[in-house]
């Protein structure tokens, strides 16, 4: 059973929708064949050693990110990647892209509306064997059943934790310093960053979208 917090949706266009909130735009992409040659000429050194596959998911993202874009007057925006690999975006604008084998998601806001963004997604399947240690933290041991700790919520939640709050504070984090409450809809870092986060799961998916006003 999933714990209070997680929305248990069943298409994908639904699993969106439900994540979706006020000023932040969000949407997704089937990833198809061909969605590499999307990099535009200032993003594709950052991938140039990397396999088609990753190309063709990082293409997908940028497609989804660049449509959302244009509803904020930025229109054929080149998102290049910061040393730490941050994606860069837009004076003004905050934003997160994310993908897993078949589906690429991206959104983007105002900073007047969010001061940061996140964004994860992994397919809807049991964490290898051995990980639930290393992902979930002692209180989240307390917190939450053993069925549940084995699937990739608190995974997908983490790393939207972090891919929000990571641009803003340069700190590095790993699956030990972000604690997820779903019941209190919250990521906190061990550095006292509290952010909003929610996870959706269906469709053969799980997403979490993690922001701060």
């Amino acid at each position: 059973m999933l714990p209070s917090g997680v929305m248990s949706i069943v298409t994908i266009e639904a699993l969106i929708a439900s994540l979706a909130k006020p000023g932040i735009l969000l949407s997704h992409r089937f990833i198809a064949e061909g969605d590499e040659h999307a990099l535009m000429a200032r993003e594709a050194p950052f991938f140039e050693r990397a396999v088609v596959s990753v190309r063709r998911q990082s293409g997908a993202a940028r497609l989804v990110a660049r449509s959302l874009l244009e509803n904020l007057d930025h229109f054929g925006f080149a998102i290049t990647k910061e040393p730490s690999g941050a994606a860069v975006w837009p004076s003004g604008i905050v934003g997160s892209m994310a993908h897993d084998d078949t589906m690429a998601i991206a959104a983007v806001a105002r900073v007047t509306d969010y001061s940061c963004l996140g964004l994860d997604i992994e397919p809807a399947e049991e964490l290898p064997a051995g990980l639930v240690e290393l992902v979930s933290t002692p209180a989240e041991r307390r917190r939450y059943d053993s069925r549940f700790l084995a699937q990739r919520h608190l995974f997908v939640a983490k790393e939207a934790v972090f891919k929000a709050v990571h641009p803003a504070d340069g700190i590095f984090l790993d699956h030990h310093h972000i604690d997820i409450d779903l019941q209190g809809g919250v990521g906190s870092t061990s550095y006292g960053r509290i952010v909003k986060v929610e996870v959706a799961a269906g469709a053969g998916h799980v997403i979490a979208l993690a922001y701060q006003r």
